[in-house]
């Protein structure tokens, strides 16, 4: 059954579907030895598709569903030009696949992979409010007036923050739990640096409910087929 393009490459894992209009609007996709001139473009399976002179396969591939407990010091990237250790030199399978999100360098926990891009841009777009757990320890005790300040918003990119949900873990109010529906850049450790406190550790603990729990850092499974219908139907 004939596909749009953008729908087709971005459940290949190669971009978004906005970025796949990007790449054609920069003229850097061919069908069939002609360059792509409209987005609109319904992909069959004889057609020959290359992006920047690579083909892409147009047979079907069987979607892939994967969680890593992302360790640190290593980047959320398919490639590095610095030669760093990516999330991608802890998985080992045959098909192309891409994060869902990104974690920091240094933030460690759950990060989902897939070439499901339907699904990717379901559980990444700020509609469906998808819940992400951090565990956070601070460079000091978290004030109880600090703790509703950040519950109720903070002005970050002069946009405030949809409320969230913090809860003590020690009994030192330095270790927290953070409950967000946004995924804006290092969103956890600039709220908590605009009132005066720094993130020495964090932990993505929960995505979309899945967790690390059984896998150590560095560690990676298949999800189950319950865990997937859980992030297709139950959103």
């Amino acid at each position: 059954m004939p596909i749009r393009i953008n729908k087709f490459l971005a459940d290949r894992g190669i971009a978004s579907r906005r970025g796949i209009d990007e790449y054609i609007k920069k003229k850097r996709i061919t069908v069939n030895g002609i360059v792509l001139q409209k987005p609109g473009y319904l992909v069959r399976e004889s057609d020959v598709i290359t992006i920047d002179g690579k083909k892409i396969s147009t047979k079907s591939n069987p979607f892939v569903y994967i969680l890593l407990n992302k360790p640190e010091d290593c980047i959320t990237t398919a490639h590095d030009t610095h030669d760093r250790e990516t999330v991608f030199d802890y998985i080992d399978v045959d098909v192309r696949v891409f994060p869902i999100g990104r974690l920091d360098k240094n933030t460690t926990g759950v990060l989902i992979f897939t070439n499901d891009g339907e699904l990717a841009n379901r559980l990444m777009h700020p509609r469906y409010a998808v819940e992400k757990v951090y565990r956070a320890y601070l460079g000091k005790p978290l004030t109880d007036k600090d703790k509703h300040i950040l519950e109720a918003g903070v002005t970050l990119d002069h946009k405030r923050t949809a409320p969230c949900k913090i809860s003590f873990i020690g009994d030192d109010k330095q270790d927290v739990s953070v409950a967000i529906h946004e995924g804006r850049n290092r969103q956890i450790h600039r709220m908590f640096n605009l009132l005066g406190y720094s993130v020495q550790k964090l932990d993505r603990t929960h995505y979309a409910g899945l967790t690390a729990k059984g896998l150590k850092k560095g560690n990676w499974r298949y999800l189950t087929k319950k865990e997937v219908d859980s992030l297709k139907y139950n959103r």
